[in-house]
């Protein structure tokens, strides 16, 4: 990762967000109490979760703001005063709630939006000397690592090689491996947010705006398919993000799965039924519709289309999709260096 938020015994504001040294092993064994605060393009979400080793990630709370960071980027793609004051509030929100949940550690990381931004290491900077916190800043490929981690433990080894797709609000996650870490890992610059700014200039989006969206992400997937293909065919293809989870509640299918948890699995064919129909249709009355909700509604549409491509560029006829993602894969990484 390029920058680090490990840190051992009490930060300056009394949070203690490092690791326990001392039995930190007996900690783990008898329960510990994690949380990360993503910072992403679309929302600032805190998760916290009780684990122990050899034990399942327990939710305990999920506290979770829309920004829809990429609204606030100028013509330099810098984040506005405006924005950075939002960023501050949202975060300043969820660290004060971390505090009050005890934990044993803690981690805010953040993305492609703030990691792009033209003034980001200054928002950077800023956020961390306001809010008190510091910031672990991945990059793209470490995105892909974490989520492809969180869907191997998902899936478990029975999936064999699993190909990830990842659509997050500034990039496109894709890995492809046979084991907990994946033989590649990239971040291409497609994600739903990112595309809908950049491509769409009216709600609904006009016809031309789609095709000049479906022609960008043909070339940029195309250099992706070329990295991935000397890996081979995977076994399971799996989507994650909230993104692809909004799509596959809206045109995908409910099935048994393992256990009491149902297996939601979306086609390439179902999605490009509901995509010229979603198309015609405005924010508002999209987010009517099951599973969009109102926070994804303005760019569940560049989310399809970049999915859709997706799954064509690798030929895909459809995808599983994944309840965990980035959040979990972070999580687990803490639990795992515990």
């Amino acid at each position: 990762m390029t920058r680090s938020a490990a840190r051992t015994g009490p930060s300056d504001d009394g949070v203690d967000t490092g690791r326990p040294e001392d039995g930190a092993i007996g900690t783990a064994r008898h329960g510990t109490r994690l949380g990360v605060l993503d910072i992403g393009s679309n929302t600032v979400h805190l998760l916290t979760v009780d684990v122990r080793l050899g034990g399942r990630p327990i939710p305990q709370r999920s506290h979770k703001l829309t920004l829809r960071l990429m609204r606030y980027l100028d013509d330099s793609g810098a984040i506005s005063e405006e924005g950075v004051e939002a960023l501050l509030t949202a975060i300043g929100e969820c660290a004060e709630i971390a505090r009050d949940e005890h934990l044993d550690d803690f981690v805010v990381m953040a993305t492609s939006a703030l990691r792009e931004a033209a003034n980001g290491e200054q928002v950077i900077a800023r956020i961390e000397r306001e809010a008190k916190v510091r910031l672990d800043i991945l990059s793209g490929p470490d995105e892909a690592r974490l989520t492809f981690l969180a869907v191997r433990r998902w899936f478990g080894w029975s999936a064999g090689r699993i190909l990830l797709l990842d659509i997050g609000g500034g990039s496109l996650e894709v890995a492809i491996g046979g084991d907990e870490e994946p033989d590649v890992a990239l971040s291409l610059p497609l994600g739903a947010g990112r595309a809908t700014v950049g491509f769409f200039h009216a709600d609904p989006p006009t016809l031309a705006d789609q095709r000049a969206l479906r022609l960008y992400a043909k070339a940029v997937l195309g250099d992706a398919v070329a990295q991935v293909k000397p890996f081979g065919r995977p076994d399971h293809v799996v989507g994650s993000s909230k993104t692809i989870r909004s799509l596959a509640r809206l045109a995908g299918n409910l099935m048994p799965g393992v256990g009491d948890a149902d297996r939601a699995v979306l086609t390439r064919k179902q999605l490009d039924d509901w995509l010229p129909r979603l198309a015609k249709m405005d924010a508002a009355s999209r987010s009517a519709l099951p599973g969009i909700t109102p926070d994804r509604t303005f760019q569940v549409i560049a989310g399809g289309i970049v999915l859709s491509e997706a799954m064509r560029a690798f030929g895909l006829k459809e995808l599983d999709v994944s309840p965990w993602a980035l959040r979990e894969g972070r999580l687990l990484q803490m639990l795992d260096r515990v």
